[in-house]
């Protein structure tokens, strides 16, 4: 951290003890890259975020390397952390679109998977290829293999808040979608801002409507980006509903190759530097969160966009 004691730590009422720290960068952080990281290097990200004490930690994608060429280690890459999961300390889930991503990731021992859904037509379509009835019956053999496989199923949606073609996503259909996940199986919902357009008094509207619909708040995490500069606040309405899984990027890497007004994903450090003021344990180091972040801006040959690692790696 910063050396001088700060952020001071002053808890605030309703707020959840401990939040789970859902890890993307190694995924979705690096997915979006006009530049192929090399395996290697991904590897050692993935080392250096399970030394800062994320203990879940998104690895890879097996998807077509012609959708996502970024991620085509998949195969490679996996068997490099794997020994991670084995031990116990850190969950490494992949994302898997299909079936044939199923049999790559369970062929390599992968025990979380995640699905990756949209709540509006136009984003299933553009990227899926797909109607959203038809995506989610192209889930359902996969969330029902992996279950009876005993492996932990994660359902992502997309486009919660707001599409860039469709405009305001209306909280009712959100929740239809995100419930038809749920029914097939999927352990945990991950709620997607894909392009970053929710407030607070949306997210509160959207986690009640769930709740309403049957869907527990403690299946539920929360995905935002920070387009508008309002994923914090998004993830304080979060955590005063209840909800204590977030996502976030190390360094804020990363944001959707499909809509193109989506920027980068909440960043690990500015969501780290909030908890650790309220008080709210993540069993993340913050110093060794930043020098990590730190280390992969100079992979990547610029800087961090990630307030907290700017400030705080100015500092020292």
């Amino acid at each position: 951290m910063s050396g001088t004691g700060l952020p001071m730590r002053v808890p605030a009422p309703g707020l959840p003890g401990r939040v789970r720290i859902h890890e993307v960068g190694a995924r979705d952080g690096l997915q979006n890259e006009k530049s192929v990281v090399p395996t290697e290097v991904k590897a050692e990200f993935v080392r250096r975020l399970a030394g800062a004490g994320l203990s879940t930690i998104e690895a890879t994608s097996f998807v077509h390397p012609k959708w996502v060429p970024q991620l085509a280690d998949a195969e490679q890459l996996f068997p490099m952390v794997s020994d991670l999961a084995e031990a116990g300390d850190v969950a490494l889930p992949v994302l898997v679109p299909n079936e044939r991503g199923l049999d790559r990731a369970l062929a390599l021992g992968a025990r979380r998977i995640a699905v990756f859904g949209s709540a509006t037509e136009t984003f299933a379509a553009r990227n899926l290829n797909r109607t959203v009835d038809e995506s989610l019956a192209m889930f359902e053999p996969v969330v029902a293999r992996a279950k009876a496989a005993g492996v932990h199923v994660r359902g992502y949606l997309s486009m919660c808040f707001g599409d860039p073609w469709e405009g305001a996503v209306p909280v009712a259909q959100v929740v239809k979608v995100a419930k038809a996940l749920r029914d097939l199986g999927c352990d945990e919902l991950s709620l997607g801002d894909t392009i970053g357009v929710a407030t607070p008094g949306h997210v509160r509207a959207l986690l009640s409507g769930l709740n309403e619909a049957g869907v527990p708040t403690g299946t539920v995490g929360v995905h935002f980006h920070d387009t508008y500069g309002q994923a914090l606040s998004n993830t304080l309405a979060a955590l005063q509903h209840g909800v204590t899984t977030v996502d976030a990027s190390a360094g804020g890497l990363g944001g959707c190759p499909y809509a193109k007004s989506a920027t980068g994903n909440l960043a690990t450090e500015d969501l780290v530097w909030m908890l650790d003021g309220l008080g709210v344990d993540t069993g993340v180091d913050l110093g060794a969160l930043t020098a990590t972040s730190v280390w992969m801006a100079e992979q990547l040959g610029r800087p961090s966009p990630s307030r907290t690692v700017r400030a705080l790696s100015h500092e020292e």
